[in-house]
């Protein structure tokens, strides 16, 4: 398994509130997170951080996992026990009243990779069929256009586009999309906030993914062209690929 991790904070934001990256287990599998913080006062920050060191350390603990029913149970499980932790952490600090964050988790083993998502980051493939977006937002424009109330282009500039319906820590209970794909040899997984995905169309991250450069330069790529579309907000992908040859990494 390849894998790469970048974030940045944009050309406008003065503080980065994402968190992430890609976290081994002692059986060689990978956990790998994108958290989008969101509160203000640099609460949102908290959350994602939080959220991502929990796991982070659950996870490093933790044996393989043979099924992808015992990889969902596990992110489910540990999920839930962050939004506790940060809807807790948010109660009982003032400065931090309001805060929470988008999760965007994937196990990735050798044969399959399990996802769990609340929010609005996002989980994309790109393989031998194409590009395709595995998870659905958690955003009141995504459920008018999914209703029908509005066109996917009335989304593209609606007012009301950054209102989230669901994230980690601004309730005390939270409802987790979890979904487990086969996961074959040259398939490309792409976790990213919306910094990337709504400053970056994606025939501009196919035509990324499938130049022949290295990870590391097409997450280089990735992020500088969203700078270059304005930048406005903080960006943070993980790209993973699966190579069977390197079992372990």
């Amino acid at each position: 398994m390849k894998a790469v991790y970048k974030t940045d904070k944009g050309r406008v934001r003065q503080n980065n509130e994402d968190s992430g990256g890609t976290f081994v287990n002692r059986d060689g599998q990978r956990l790998a997170i994108v958290a989008d913080g969101m509160g203000g006062h640099r609460a949102g920050d908290v959350a994602s951080k939080m959220s991502v060191t929990h796991l982070q350390e659950l996870w490093e603990q933790s044996d393989g996992f043979q099924t992808a029913d015992d990889a969902e149970k596990w992110l489910q499980t540990h999920i839930l026990e962050v939004n506790q932790l940060v809807f807790e952490h948010a109660n009982n600090n003032e400065e931090c009243d309001g805060m929470g964050t988008t999760i965007e988790a994937v196990i990735a083993t050798n044969h399959f990779a399990t996802i769990a998502h609340v929010g609005d980051s996002r989980c994309y493939i790109f393989n031998d069929s194409g590009f395709q977006q595995l998870t659905e937002d958690h955003t009141l424009v995504n459920e008018l256009v999914r209703t029908g109330q509005i066109s996917r282009e009335d989304a593209e500039h609606h007012p009301r586009k950054n209102v989230i319906l669901r994230a980690i820590g601004t309730e005390p209970d939270v409802r987790i999309d979890t979904k487990t794909i086969m996961f074959e040899e040259g398939d490309i997984l792409l976790l990213c906030s919306d910094g990337l995905s709504n400053k970056v169309k994606e025939e501009e991250m196919v035509s990324i993914l499938q130049a022949e450069d290295s990870l590391e330069l097409k997450a280089s790529s990735l992020i500088n062209m969203a700078n270059e579309n304005g930048g406005e907000d903080n960006i943070t992908l993980i790209i993973l690929e699966f190579d069977e040859h390197n079992e372990r990494g």
